[in-house]
């Protein structure tokens, strides 16, 4: 009987070691995080990681402001309050301590890693020039997919504009979206 007992035990004892294992050997990986900043410091930060070598990226879209003599082309955060990093969660002091970040964005106490696909997603779409701008986040609705041309399998929720329809990409992690204009029949309909 006692020894069932010990067998069992182990067995719960060896399992509880391997999921900390697990939880530290992903302390070690380097993964994409969102941090937090202050209102309007996402530039300031990402030189500061910069001058600390630490990988980041700050994605930004196009605004233009109409001044009383002209317009201007400004570069605004696609996602304001956010930049996201790349590192290893053992060095998350590196980020944690530049001035104007807040927090690293956390579920139950622990950070949460932005999938890799996200980023390169967001990357493709503003390295090919489309125009793109933040959007409201959107949860639930009609789940597309992108069939063909430029932007041939982004998955998103299709939006209806003026007349034209835009695909508007959640980012999970950090509930907030991007739209970016596409033709209705490379759509289609994702079960």
């Amino acid at each position: 009987m006692q020894s069932a007992y010990m067998e069992h035990n182990s067995e719960q004892v060896l399992e509880a070691g391997s999921t900390v294992a697990n939880e530290l050997s992903t302390d070690f990986q380097p993964r994409w995080y969102a941090a937090y900043t202050r209102a309007h410091h996402e530039l300031r930060v990402a030189e500061r990681l910069a001058d600390r070598a630490v990988q980041n990226y700050l994605p930004q879209h196009e605004v233009i402001r109409k001044w009383k003599d002209r317009k201007v082309s400004l570069q605004r955060p696609l996602f304001s309050g956010y930049i996201f990093v790349h590192l290893a969660l053992q060095n998350r002091l590196q980020v944690l301590q530049v001035p104007g970040v807040a927090w690293l964005v956390s579920f139950a106490g622990k950070p949460v890693a932005v999938p890799d696909e996200d980023i390169e997603r967001i990357r493709t779409i503003l390295s090919r020039g489309y125009r793109v701008e933040p959007h409201r986040y959107l949860k639930a609705g009609k789940r597309v997919r992108v069939s063909s041309g430029p932007f041939e399998g982004l998955e998103g929720i299709v939006v209806r504009r003026n007349n034209g329809s835009r695909l508007v990409i959640s980012m999970e992690v950090i509930h907030r979206a991007m739209a970016v204009e596409v033709e209705d029949y490379n759509l289609e309909e994702l079960q």
